[in-house]
């Protein structure tokens, strides 16, 4: 029999339950967004719980458990039998516009279980589960997860990496947002750059109708939305195509990368952004590939699965693999433009 190594085996057991501490708060996390939890107490704290309970309307012995859960947690700060948030943690749990925000990386996690029955009937089977047909509002959470990146760094970083892309969007450039989900990203570059026109493309006729209602919301009319393929959408002659965190999820992203190239304008860019990942797993194992990994598991790899081709590239394929797909459509030149912890930004021309 195998000797136990009791001091590698106390580690594991504690980093499990340290994971399992974060699992469970996944409901209580979104409990206390759902119900303004987190907003009520970033305005009113330090609070106790019957204090909180009158500023919500909700039941005090519900708070009280509630609230201590996230002071266990560190989530919000316990000090003399009063609650509150420190800034660091309304940064992540109470300002949707701060580049930490992590609700939607909550909602996320909900989804994916959710949507566990069906990848593992997937597992058996080797099909995919189709994006429209993924447990819960999948799509809804993941817009939720990507939109603080997006607001902090697309057109205040990510735009200007690019090669004279910014003076073309000035001055007025056509640009067509593939792969667009709700909208978000393509909304961003329209209220920037207000004489340019943008287009977005999704294969989910539901994201199209939730982006138009958004881009309705916000009064823009240099953009507009429509159900389209990456490999066959309808629009020609543009300036500059996007990618939002969507490359890896298509099943043929080389056929893709193909349309795309020809509906470029000579002299067009492609910007593709998509996870952060070295390119080999040696280089991933370390918190964000955990997450990238599972969520890739769960989300991405049956995604693209259910498509035709289903090439599965996954959400940590690499700057290399992806590299590689890109110049399979005709791209002469690919080089990383940015980065953030969570992003690679890629400019083909």
């Amino acid at each position: 029999m195998t000797q136990v190594d009791e001091a590698r085996l106390n580690e594991l057991v504690g980093r499990v339950l340290t994971d399992l501490g974060g699992a469970v708060s996944v409901p209580l996390v979104r409990l206390g967004d759902t119900l303004g939890l987190y907003d009520a107490l970033k305005r009113i704290g330090p609070a106790s719980a019957d204090e909180l309970a009158e500023a919500t309307e909700c039941a005090p012995r519900y708070l009280r458990e509630w609230l201590a859960a996230q002071a266990a947690s560190g989530y919000v700060r316990y000090e003399h039998g009063r609650f509150s948030l420190t800034p660091e943690q309304a940064l992540v749990f109470a300002e949707p516009d701060s580049p930490v925000h992590l609700i939607g990386a909550f909602d996320t996690a909900a989804a994916m279980v959710e949507n566990q029955p069906k990848v593992q009937s997937a597992f058996k089977t080797g099909r995919g589960v189709a994006w429209g047909d993924q447990a819960g509002c999948m799509f809804c959470a993941v817009a939720r997860l990507f939109r603080p990146g997006y607001v902090n760094a697309l057109v205040q970083e990510w735009l200007p990496a690019l090669e004279g892309v910014v003076d073309k969007l000035k001055a007025g450039a056509e640009v067509a947002d593939v792969g667009c989900g709700h909208g978000l990203s393509t909304i961003l570059m329209a209220q920037a750059f207000p004489k340019s026109r943008f287009v977005g493309y999704d294969f989910h006729p539901a994201s199209i109708a939730a982006a138009t209602a958004h881009a309705l919301a916000h009064g823009l009319t240099n953009l507009r939305f429509e159900v389209g393929r990456a490999q066959d959408f309808e629009g020609r002659d543009f300036d500059l195509i996007t990618c939002f965190d969507c490359l890896h999820d298509m099943g043929d992203p080389e056929g893709a990368a193909a349309h795309i190239r020809k509906a470029l304008k000579d002299g067009g860019t492609w910007m593709v952004v998509e996870p952060m990942a070295g390119d080999v797993l040696e280089d991933n194992l370390n918190p964000v590939g955990r997450l990238y990994y599972s969520a890739s598991t769960m989300i991405c790899i049956p995604t693209s699965l259910a498509q035709e081709t289903g090439l599965a590239l996954g959400a940590q394929a690499g700057e290399k693999r992806l590299a590689e797909v890109i110049r399979s459509g005709g791209f002469a030149h690919v080089r990383r433009a940015a980065q953030t912890p969570l992003n690679m930004v890629l400019e083909a021309t």
